[in-house]
């Protein structure tokens, strides 16, 4: 695992050239996670990330991001959290009160600011999904996102296989492997992974109504586990790391860590299964 030290101080050009330092090449796609806290005020806020990001990789590059919408959803754990302790009737009232989601318009706000910033940006594209949407920015925005079939969360059909499919590259800004969505489509990617049903509602042809499908169940509670194993045995290029300011900063290839969490995945819930 490559080790690249990164400037301490940063603004708009400083971060760019810090990310070029580590290793994010003009032309490449990126999945980025960000926590703009970790990395601190010097960034320039999410603006400033976003406009450095996009600097690294060039006007070729493509920046991709989760914007994803637990809030219109009562099987998430958002719901669970939102209503813990509520009565039915109270319950019954929030579910009454989500908005159903539309590509255009639906925030994503528990995904953090450099996400609404990507997503709210002129140009930038959404995938169709209810729950789980991606939003891009670039060149290869449209082909990653077309395509996301609203009962495949982060499957075969998601931006997720697309991303795999490019060569992507996952950057991590001041983010662990808890929220490295990629993994998931290691999930998808295990013998007969465990499925369960999901709800969130949605409004087709402009009625608002509930939608119930079926999908592979998904589990992020190992993720960071995954990620320490993955981090350990990862080849000389797949993992470089590297401090933005106070975060920690991670470039990873997207395809070595969907690889080994299809592996480890595999034999680990099998194991706890079993």
């Amino acid at each position: 695992m490559d080790h690249t030290l990164l400037h301490d101080a940063l603004d708009g050009a400083l971060t760019a050239s810090a990310l070029t330092a580590l290793g994010v090449r003009p032309g490449d796609v990126l999945l980025v996670h960000a926590s703009l806290r970790a990395v601190g005020p010097g960034a320039g806020g999410a603006d400033g990330v976003l406009d450095a990001v996009r600097r690294a990789v060039g006007p070729e590059g493509t920046v991709v991001v989760p914007a994803f919408t637990p809030e219109n959803s009562d099987t998430s754990p958002h719901y669970r959290e939102r209503v813990r302790g509520l009565g039915d009737e109270a319950r019954e009232a929030v579910r009454a009160s989500m908005p159903p989601f539309d590509p255009a318009l639906t925030p994503a706000p528990s995904m953090g600011a450099l996400a609404e910033t990507v997503r709210t940006a002129a140009g930038a594209g959404r995938s169709a999904h209810p729950q789980t949407s991606f939003a891009a920015l670039g060149p290869g925005a449209a082909g990653l996102l077309s395509g996301h079939r609203a009962d495949c969360h982060l499957g075969e059909d998601s931006p997720l296989a697309r991303l795999y499919e490019a060569d992507a590259r996952i950057l991590l800004l001041g983010t662990g492997y808890a929220t490295c969505t990629a993994f998931h489509l290691g999930e998808y990617r295990m013998p007969g992974p465990p499925r369960r049903r999901y709800r969130c509602v949605v409004a087709p042809a402009g009625v608002r109504q509930w939608w119930e499908y079926e999908d592979v169940a998904l589990d992020d509670s190992d993720f960071a586990a995954l990620g320490a194993a993955f981090e350990e045995a990862a080849a000389d290029g797949d993992v470089r790391t590297a401090r933005l300011g106070a975060a920690a900063c991670r470039l990873v290839g997207l395809r070595a860590a969907v690889d080994f969490a299809t592996g480890w995945l595999t034999e680990h819930r099998s194991a706890t299964a079993g």
